[in-house]
């Protein structure tokens, strides 16, 4: 059987400086060892300050991004890497900064039509000092993805999060703070410009944070979604529509909050750089349409060799 990506050397970005490291590296190892599987010569770069010289040591013919969070998913690697005219996965430089700025994020999706939260940026000893909104609301910093330094506040709350004044906050000067929605978690992958599948997530501790993203048993995944077709569609289509809205390139995760109550729908973010774990959204939603990991993996690639002009990998006949 022949193997697609033979005659390729590919760098596998991993681990990286933020405080998603450790998720980055599980993703990284995953999609690097699919990598070899397809053939692929496979040079594993833990992406520090060097990541230039190391690049430029090694001469790689692609970088596969597989970083998370600042630095690696904020536009820093990506403008690295477009400075030495490398090939590489994901989303470019622009988009991947506007994902991760919340605030203005937020401001593009809802110039484009897609539905987004209220609320706005803070500072975060403002927010420590004083409700800048009637609970319940939502507090989370403005540029970090995985849900780390994220709050809630219930009714009742006497007082906000005091973690935000502390010196051991690391995440930022303003925080995004908005209204609470309760109801479903809903992730929506995309591929290129088409939205896979429709992910319910039931976190066993009640919030979708860092240890129910990552945690083992931390969450339930139901694919696809048991929400109402036009709620299943509606999902789809914001899904696809935030993903050009910003510019987005390759694979991308939107996560929604749907309130069936009060059929309340809002687009809560996208992630440029979705996690490739065990137990991460977007390989489960390939897998339910019948793209294996590896076949993920390899469209991954292709796309991103079909935009950097270095010739491309065979097609695959991937399903999208």
């Amino acid at each position: 059987m022949s193997k697609p990506l033979a005659g390729r050397h590919i760098a596998v970005l991993l681990g990286g400086l933020s405080p998603e490291r450790e998720v980055s590296l599980v993703s990284g190892a995953a999609c690097a060892a699919a990598l070899e599987r397809l053939g692929a010569t496979v040079s594993r770069v833990d992406a520090g300050r060097d990541l230039a010289q190391v690049l430029t040591a090694l001469k790689p013919g692609l970088a596969f991004n597989a970083l998370h969070g600042a630095w690696g998913e904020d536009g820093c690697v990506q403008g690295v890497l477009e400075t030495l005219g490398l090939p590489y996965t994901h989303s470019g430089v622009l988009a991947s900064a506007l994902a991760m700025d919340k605030a203005k994020a937020k401001a593009v999706l809802a110039a484009a039509g897609v539905v987004v939260p209220g609320g706005g940026l803070h500072n975060r000893f403002d927010a420590a000092r004083d409700h800048v909104m009637a609970p319940p609301y939502v507090v989370k910093p403005n540029a970090q993805g995985s849900s780390v330094g994220v709050f809630l506040v219930f009714e009742g709350a006497n007082s906000p999060p005091q973690e935000l004044a502390q010196d051991s906050w690391t995440y930022g000067e303003e925080v995004m703070i908005e209204p609470y929605i309760p109801g479903k978690e809903l992730a929506v992958a995309v591929m290129g410009d088409k939205a896979v599948s429709v992910t319910d997530i039931v976190p066993s501790s009640g919030f979708y944070d860092y240890e129910a993203k990552y945690g083992e048993g931390g969450s339930k995944h139901v694919v696809p979604a048991s929400i109402p077709p036009h709620i299943f569609d509606r999902a789809l289509r914001q899904a696809e529509l935030a993903h050009a809205a910003l510019g987005c390139q390759g694979l991308t995760r939107s996560d929604f909050r749907y309130d069936d109550l009060k059929q309340n729908f809002v687009l809560l973010e996208v992630n440029t750089q979705p996690g490739m774990t065990p137990t991460s959204l977007a390989p489960e939603q390939a897998a339910h349409v019948g793209v294996s990991f590896d076949e993920l993996v390899l469209w991954i690639v292709e796309d991103a060799y079909g935009r950097g002009g270095s010739g491309g990998a065979q097609s695959s006949g991937v399903p999208l």
